[in-house]
């Protein structure tokens, strides 16, 4: 039987940070001991920042630093844009935590879309596929990539990645990756994850945090309405793989079991 998504609480974003490191460092130590990469998905959003906050302090030992020479990193999403574009989530992350990564370390290995593709969404979507085709293995021999780690956002109407809801997108079944031309949140030309790729995955994080996500937390989690948004079909198909890092007034008036720290 499934079990159920982890809640955690925290009473603001620093504690939040905190917790977050030892669960992605954690995840990596699992990654590496099995393979010797460790594989993640990023969205975009406040997420990047929440990520420097609690990966760029350094560490006491291999085990509490972020090996970055062994990540490879994916983007859950990303809008069809310039790479350099305000839009991009690559220039998001690049700004708030790969640009601020020790000059003479080594660095992660980052899979970001291919200009030369923009001009047709569908081949962008075709290209970033075969990105991960060749990362995970042949298509052929391989239903779905594994990622070690999704690190996601939930945007307030419950969207996440750019799967939004009641979108045709959510039944995808056999892509992995799909282009979103009519995206309800601007720019509306993007490419996604698909929903069976994002609950594959061996864990699956959510960071969600400020009163502005109050009334969609209660909706995901006391709802049943909410399970059918995409945050919550994550939910209903990761089940105990998926873990959310909450604040407190993100998540109050929730009856949903919380771990409050």
């Amino acid at each position: 039987m499934r079990g159920r998504p982890t809640l955690y609480s925290f009473s603001d974003i620093e504690v939040l940070a905190t917790s977050l490191r030892s669960y992605i460092l954690s995840a990596q130590k699992a990654s590496l001991d099995r393979h010797g990469v460790f594989k993640v998905a990023v969205s975009g959003g406040s997420l990047p920042n929440t990520l420097a906050k609690a990966l760029l302090l350094p560490g006491n030992s291999p085990t509490d630093t972020a090996q970055w020479g062994t990540w490879e990193i994916f983007f859950a999403d990303e809008r069809a844009v310039p790479l350099d574009n305000a839009d991009s989530n690559y220039k998001l992350l690049k700004e708030e935590l790969l640009d601020k990564l020790p000059a003479d370390g080594p660095k992660p290995t980052v899979h970001a879309i291919s200009e030369q593709c923009l001009p047709d969404i569908q081949d962008l979507a075709n290209q970033y596929e075969q990105g991960l085709v060749n990362s995970f293995a042949a298509k052929d021999s391989v239903r779905l990539p594994i990622f070690d780690l999704l690190l996601l956002g939930c945007g307030p109407d419950g969207h996440t990645c750019s799967l939004f809801p009641q979108h045709t997108l959510l039944r995808e079944v056999d892509a992995w990756v799909v282009p979103v031309f009519d995206s309800p949140k601007s720019p509306p030309q993007r490419i996604t994850l698909t929903l069976p790729v994002i609950t594959h995955g061996l864990r699956i994080a959510f960071v969600a945090t400020g009163e502005s996500k109050r009334a969609i937390m209660k909706k995901i989690f006391d709802t049943e309405e909410g399970q059918g948004l995409p945050c919550g079909l994550v939910n209903h198909g990761g089940g105990e793989r998926v873990s959310w890092f909450t604040d407190q007034s993100a998540v109050k008036d929730i009856s949903y079991p919380q771990l409050v720290n």
